[in-house]
């Protein structure tokens, strides 16, 4: 992909639970910063954790995107963050698995990590974090979108989503 031809992007993601586990949800915001086009997308379900929220809404926004893109990711999740910038090759190396000590042991949340990782091939993403709650306008419409998807879960009776590893 040529640094010329790839379309710019900014894609803003929050994931929300009320308790964990619990009602959840997650939302994002994807920005063409050149055209001014923004779409948001948003999910739940009725019981999952706040960090399969977070990821979701990664893997949802990448999702949105139809060819190879630069995507600035914008997100509150050090989880999601760290995991995608330094955790993922050893995970993928070790099988989808994290050391603890000197033995292997499941990885939560495998299922969307495999996930973002081939989405990340097909990408070029850097990352920028910003602390939750603190004014950032799109991080705060994110957490408003991820909350209100996990109340619409609830009321709709939305499947759960559970991590198989737990």
């Amino acid at each position: 992909m040529g640094e010329r031809e790839a379309v710019e992007v900014v894609l803003y993601t929050d994931g929300a639970c009320s308790g964990n586990p619990g009602p959840g949800g997650w939302g994002f915001i994807l920005e063409h910063p050149k055209t001014g086009k923004r779409v948001e997308g948003s999910g739940g379900s009725s019981r999952t954790t706040n960090n399969r929220m977070e990821l979701l809404a990664i893997i949802r926004g990448l999702e949105q995107l139809k060819r190879p893109c630069r995507v600035r990711l914008v997100s509150d999740s050090k989880y999601a963050l760290q995991g995608m910038t330094e955790w993922l090759p050893n995970w993928r190396r070790q099988g989808w698995k994290r050391r603890e000590g000197k033995a292997l042991k499941p990885l939560k949340n495998a299922d969307l990590w495999q996930q973002i990782s081939e989405l990340m091939t097909r990408h070029r993403i850097t990352v920028k974090h910003v602390p939750g709650h603190s004014g950032h306008p799109e991080n705060e419409r994110c957490d408003e979108l991820a909350v209100a998807a996990a109340g619409t879960a609830i009321a709709d009776g939305a499947p759960p989503d559970l991590d198989p590893n737990t």
